[in-house]
């Protein structure tokens, strides 16, 4: 791996490459050039993650024609295969060396073993989501009892912005989670349940299932698992595998015009 990186360094088909170095004792990421090339002798791979796909989007922001390369597991491909759709990054500007971490292999989900998520005790499983539930495990509640459970998750969010700011394919301009019509900007916590549902109406398309955003969140909200939800039902409609090709446009998948007949709500005993 370093002598080809190296190589690319060398030969110019790469200006940078985005990879992981200890760093006190830590694996951090590092932009490794052509001038300081002894550091490839510190180049590791470990089971280190962070969203190197959004630094680089952050470096082409400033520098739009720079050549990139970098490290990339399976949840790393799939974020640049909808980096490139959304025309955040040019493929012809970036190359990549695979890391085998996990069996995915771009299929429907990952089940990457570094994501599995502790058990959730006792008392969150009583009132709450547990995180290792799939969709169709939650949805067995019913519906007053599902919208307790996720309201129970949703009112501990400190609105950190974690989730957001971790997340490989968040890069919209101007975020909505930041619009004072929207989110209050002087409440903590946010007013509940706008903050995930904005949040999660924007990843419908977009989530890649990295985790990144449950493993940046202080309070154990279960993100994936919602966000999981929705990419089901861009799935179910649509038949659009997220992330899955870098040529399956979210624009035109529809093809021929669909007509999308309601299915009826459950039944929810409401009080006068």
């Amino acid at each position: 791996m370093n002598t080809k990186v190296k190589h690319w360094l060398e030969d110019e088909t790469i200006d940078i490459f985005l990879g992981y170095k200890i760093v006190d004792g830590h694996p951090l990421p590092h932009c490794f050039t052509k001038e300081r090339i002894e550091e490839l002798e510190d180049l590791i791979v470990g089971q280190a993650r962070y969203s190197l796909e959004k630094i680089a989007t952050h470096i082409t922001t400033v520098n739009p024609d720079i050549k990139i390369g970098m490290l990339a597991r399976d949840c790393n491909q799939r974020a640049l295969n909808v980096l490139f759709i959304w025309n955040q990054l040019n493929p012809e500007n970036i190359e990549t060396i695979n890391i085998n971490c996990c069996p995915s292999n771009l299929k429907e989900h990952g089940d990457c073993s570094y994501l599995e998520p502790e058990t959730a005790g006792v008392y969150k499983k009583q009132v709450g989501v547990d995180n290792n539930l799939q969709p169709e495990d939650v949805e067995k509640h019913d519906q007053p009892q599902r919208l307790t459970r996720w309201m129970y998750e949703f009112q501990k969010c400190i609105k950190c912005y974690g989730c957001r700011n971790i997340c490989p394919v968040c890069f919209c301009t101007e975020c909505s989670l930041e619009h004072k019509e929207l989110v209050d900007p002087g409440t903590l916590p946010p007013e509940i349940p706008i903050f995930h549902l904005v949040r999660a109406v924007h990843m419908a398309g977009r989530c890649i299932d990295c985790g990144l955003c449950e493993d940046a969140c202080p309070v154990d909200i279960p993100l994936r698992l919602l966000y999981r939800k929705v990419n089901e039902i861009v799935v179910n409609v649509f038949d659009y595998q997220t992330g899955a090709s870098a040529q399956q446009s979210p624009f035109n998948i529809l093809g021929d015009t669909v007509t999308l007949e309601p299915k009826p709500l459950e039944s929810v005993e409401t009080q006068n």
